[in-house]
């Protein structure tokens, strides 16, 4: 179906004012609806265009619990409960979505380069059934392997760890390897699928003498960062990953404000459901990124964190 006929079937939603649109959210971890601050974050902005929960709008999450052979079908699920938006977070999840419709629109809460795993087809107008927001996870990896050499310059061997049923993985690593010779880093590219994958990554990771750790942007590792976190603290292992990470007990975390961008996702879901098309609505790219330093982890590592990185994070932890 084209923008027009999606654009038709948009303005619909708008002529039933007492309607209680569903809204379908697909996501390929597992969480506590009630306890997450990313979904906390997805409601306050709702709630920001008038959307609440019970009165106009009802949501209906579904989750993957870090498997992602099980997203199609979770995607087919939700389309059968007849959702009016749905909203898809990583990759994979939004993949899954676009495979399963053309005709529902798709909100991004977050993904990794929309443009290079063809999501959409510029920023400027996305094309066919999803908008939302996107951010670069090559420029994410590629600062965070610069703030490992800046806070520890004589580090040589870097482990990364990834999950390689992400979309985005490929090319990421290629562009990771490539900045890697200019900063004079050894890569070890580990694979993370599952939760029981973890364990193992650090088994792999003490035979290779690895004096650092680069944790990807991926549900299956945002899951799991205390465990990685707890891990390289155990193996005495710096290691830097998204901002989260770090609350988590990692040493440094770098990346997008992922609360801001659940929490936008209200403005793409208040547009489509005043009958805007998602082909036309520009898809945004985070403009917030937070760098936080763990001094409490460095402490137990015995490495002091120079004054040029504490001056550039947003969040300290003593």
């Amino acid at each position: 179906m084209g923008a027009g006929a999606i654009a038709t079937s948009l303005n619909a939603f708008s002529q039933n004012r007492g309607k209680i649109y569903r809204i379908g959210f697909l996501a390929p971890d597992s969480v506590d609806p009630g306890s997450d601050q990313f979904l906390r974050a997805l409601v306050d902005g709702l709630r920001k265009y008038g959307y609440e929960e019970g009165k106009n709008i009802e949501l209906d999450f579904s989750w993957a619990d870090g498997n992602y052979d099980r997203l199609p079908r979770l995607a087919a699920e939700l389309i059968d409960r007849r959702p009016d938006v749905l909203a898809g977070v990583g990759t994979p999840s939004l993949m899954a979505l676009k495979n399963a419709t053309r005709t529902i629109p798709i909100v991004m809460v977050a993904s990794g380069d929309a443009l290079a795993t063809g999501l959409i087809s510029s920023l400027a107008t996305p094309g066919g059934n999803i908008t939302g927001s996107t951010f670069f996870g090559k420029e994410l990896m590629l600062k965070r392997l610069e703030l490992l050499k800046d806070a520890i310059p004589g580090i040589k061997q870097v482990a990364v760890l990834v999950n390689p049923e992400n979309h985005t993985t490929e090319s990421n690593m290629r562009a990771m390897n490539d900045a890697a010779k200019s900063l004079k880093l050894k890569l070890y590219r580990i694979n993370v699928r599952r939760e029981p994958d973890v364990a193992a990554a650090f088994h792999t990771m003490s035979n290779r003498n690895v004096e650092a750790v680069a944790v990807f942007e991926d549900a299956v590792l945002y899951a799991n960062a205390k465990a990685i976190a707890d891990l390289a603290l155990h193996q005495r292992v710096p290691a830097i990953g998204f901002p989260e990470f770090a609350n988590n007990g990692g040493l440094i975390g770098y990346g997008a404000n992922f609360s801001e961008l659940f929490r936008r996702a209200g403005y793409f879901v208040d547009r489509l459901l005043k009958g805007d098309s998602p082909a036309n609505i520009p898809v945004e790219r985070p403009t917030t990124f937070d760098l936080v330093v763990n001094l409490k982890t460095a402490k137990a590592l015995g490495i002091k964190i120079p004054q040029s990185v504490l001056v550039r994070a947003t969040q300290v932890i003593e």
